[in-house]
This record gives C-alpha cells, structure tokens and sequence, in this order.
C-alpha cells in the first residue's frame, strides 16, 4: 500500500515488548549487523494459550504493521504463511507477527480451543474485548499502535457475493484507501500465482458496524485504531498447503512492499522475483498434497465479511482483465528455432491429451449439494436447542452412483456421521460448520458445506 506519509507510529524499540512483558510475558531480543532488530516475546505464558509474539524492527522509520494467522486454529494456511513472514527482512519500519495467536485450537487443529469460543468474536468495537487470550493479543495491538493490520484465514468454500457459500479467495478490507490496495493486491496475485481463472482473488468491503458478524479483530483494529486492515482469505479445500501459503504471503508482500521495503530485503516469499525461480513445472509437482485437504472446517464461519456490501466486489474486474496470461504464453512460445517449436507442438499435444482426461474425469466427479430444513434459516440466526435436518439427496453423480454420504459436524475433520440426511441440534452462542461428503463407486468425491449460528 502506498502512504503520502510516515506512519503516526514508526520503530517501537524494545522497551514496548517489555510494556508487554509486565503483564505475563517473557522478552528476547538480538540485533542483526545490518541495523535490523528482532525480539520475541509471549503471553498467555504458562497457560494452554501461550503463544509468541515476533517484532523485528528496520533503522529506517516506517510504519508498523501487525500480521496474525491462527485466530482459527484448523486454517493452516494462515498461521504457517504468517511464521513464515515473521522471518522476513525488512528495510523500514517494524514488523509485528503472532503466528499462532490461538494456540490452542491451533494444537487441536480446530477452529476453536476446547471452551468453544470463537475467538474472531471477541473484539466488539469501543469495549473491552471479551476473553483473557483476546485481551492479551489486543494488548499487543494496541502498544505498536499499528499503521497496517492483516489477518490470515481460510474457508471451505470460494467467496461469490453470497457469503453462505464461503468466503474463500477473498480480501476483505477497510475504508479509505485500504479498499484500492486491496484490489491491487487481489489482481496481482491473481495474474502472477493463480493458474485457474476459477480461483481469481476478489475483494470485499468489512460489513458495517450493525451488522453480523461482529467482533472481528481486524474490524476493531481498523474503527477503534484507525488501522488500514485487511482479512484475507485463501480456499481450504482442493488446493495444495503450499499454494494457498504462497497466495497469503504474496498477498501480504503486495500490500506491504512499498511500506517495510521490501523489495530491497533478501529471503521473502511471494515476489516475483521467486516466482521466476521456482518455475512452474516445479511447482505443479506438489500437487500431491492431498491430506491438506482435510482443513475443511476452515474460515467459512467468516462468510459475513463480506456481508451485502461485498456485492460492489471491488477486486472482480482488475482480476478478469488478467492480462498476464497472455504475457506468460508469449513467454512459452518465444523461441523461434525449428527444434523449440516442434518440442512445443510435443508439449501441447500431451497438454490436449491431459486435458482430455481431465475432462472424463470431471465428466465422472459427483456433486455434492446440501439442502436444509427449514430452509429459511440461511443468512439468519438460529434458536439455541433448534434442530435442523440437513438433506443430501440433492447431490448428483455424472455418469455414475452415489455409494456413501460422510458428514463432518463441527469442524472436527472426521467425518463421523454417514447417511443421505442428518439431523442437527444447535448448540448455545455458536457458529458450526457441516461439511458434506459424497462419493461413488469409483472412489470420486465432493464437498458440499453449511454454516449454521446462533445469536
């Protein structure tokens, strides 16, 4: 994002992290030979929510920025993008990262911890927030005072102006001038690291004040702190851990380069630079990561980001002019010599044979499909105690039979339910994702997913 001036806050020295310490926190620092500083402290300390907070400090002033993933502890992608980032080298500024900022859910690799609170719940705008784990991040936010706020997260489903759906490959942002960097950002990484139009990033305004959900931190960060502040969002399911971590930490790179510098440092991933290097072959042959796919539960639960006023999708034009895909095949074909063209004819024959197959296979794929009862409880709270029976006969298989309906309740990553429909009561101040598992006799899958909240 590009400022026209200084942040009101730039280098915190480490007499802040140890402001911090006071309160139940253990400080280390180190400086580095090229000015850089870096200091790590916890809180929570000596409790099932103890997690470290990592600063690392430029000796050029700049703003601070605050990176956290892990507020929902089954959406991988986030907290290891943001580890990652932590690591970073910087040019200017301060750099503020809490990786794993719900420890525990993060252990059990659930969204929430075992009390079942929802973390991205507790911090209502202008109040104190609403547990000890959310007091003491917000703690931590509020002493760097930060000029740039990002959350990292995932959902199990792409964000298309219809929250319910889920809110993947999405950025959601704040007012002012955070809004056209979101958008900036969505179609930088769209045009550089996303190969499928399909997975094209859009952006999103944050619902208002009055509106549901409430209590996000990025929300508070933004209205109590005046932080320009983004929530981004990356699809859970389908997609290689390593590719939805490199869509996170280039987006983070986007909106920070001209901030931190960062085109200057050395070791950050998700530059172009990188992307150049790693080579696109390479990269296709981690597509093997499927156990990567059982984050399901991720970040639908955020669906109400983008609320109604994410129909304006500021992000959805910049991506569909994607004019680097033309660029990338000049790329390809740009030898001219009789050996090269007749190895792209080869290679292109192999890519119709392939996609070919991809076709029967997708011509086979079942299509797994939800239907609730009552129906008019979508985008609306329920009734703790209410039930709700969830239907599956909706969901088709092409050219084939659909053998076994597998349900996951709560975000468990079992599916420990089986049946074409299921009944399921309400818990009290809750938001539960079901995720829908069909699959046919040939072993195809599909997942289907549902968000059920009360008041």
């Amino acid at each position: 994002m590009q400022r026209n001036a200084l942040s009101r806050r730039s280098v915190l020295s480490f007499a802040g992290a140890c402001a911090i310490a006071g309160a139940g926190a253990t400080a280390v620092d180190g400086a580095q030979a090229d000015g850089t500083s870096r200091e790590s402290f916890t809180i929570r300390e000596g409790t099932a929510e103890e997690t470290t907070v990592y600063v690392t400090s430029a000796d050029v002033d700049g703003p601070t920025v605050v990176v956290i993933g892990g507020v929902h502890g089954n959406e991988v992608a986030g907290y290891t993008a943001t580890g990652a980032i932590a690591d970073w080298e910087i040019g200017a500024g301060t750099l503020v990262t809490i990786p794993k900022a719900n420890a525990a859910a993060v252990e059990n690799g659930t969204r929430t911890a075992d009390d079942g609170v929802d973390l991205n719940r507790q911090f209502l705008e202008g109040r104190e927030p609403g547990t000890d784990l959310a007091r003491a991040l917000w703690s931590v936010v509020v002493e760097y005072d930060p000029d740039v706020v990002i959350d990292l997260h995932e959902s199990t489903g792409i964000y298309a102006n219809d929250p319910v759906d889920g809110v993947g490959q999405a950025i959601f942002h704040s007012d002012g001038e955070a809004a056209a960097a979101a958008a900036d950002a969505a179609e930088y990484v769209t045009r550089n690291y996303v190969d499928d139009q399909a997975l094209a990033f859009q952006t999103g305004p944050f619902s208002s004040p009055d509106n549901d959900p409430r209590g996000l931190l990025v929300h508070k960060a933004a209205r109590d702190l005046g932080a320009d502040a983004f929530l981004a969002e990356t699809l859970s399911t389908g997609v290689p851990l390593e590719t939805r971590v490199q869509w996170h930490s280039a987006i983070v790179e986007r909106l920070l380069t001209d901030d931190l510098r960062l085109e200057a440092a050395d070791g950050n991933s998700g530059s172009e630079e990188n992307e150049t290097d790693d080579g696109s072959e390479e990269n296709e042959s981690d597509d093997g990561a499927d156990e990567n796919e059982s984050d399901d539960g991720a970040d639908e639960n955020e669906s109400d980001d983008g609320a109604d006023e994410n129909e304006s999708d500021d992000g959805a034009d910049e991506n569909e002019t994607d004019d680097g895909a033309d660029e990338n095949e000049t790329d390809d074909g740009e030898a001219g010599e009789d050996e090269t063209n007749e190895e792209d004819a080869t290679d292109e024959a192999e890519a119709d044979e392939n996609e070919s197959a991809e076709d029967e296979t997708a011509a086979e794929a079942p299509v797994a499909s939800i239907t609730a009862c009552p129906r008019n409880f979508v985008g609306s709270a329920l009734e703790s105690g209410q039930t709700v029976q969830l239907d599956a006969s909706g969901s088709k298989a092409r050219g084939g039979e659909i053998v076994r309906y597998e349900w996951d309740v709560g975000q468990t990553a079992q599916f420990d339910k089986t049946g074409e429909t299921i009944t399921v009561t309400v818990g009290t101040n809750v938001r539960d994702t079901i995720v829908l598992r069909v699959t046919t006799a040939d072993g195809a899958t599909d997942t289907d997913s549902i968000t059920l909240s009360t008041n």
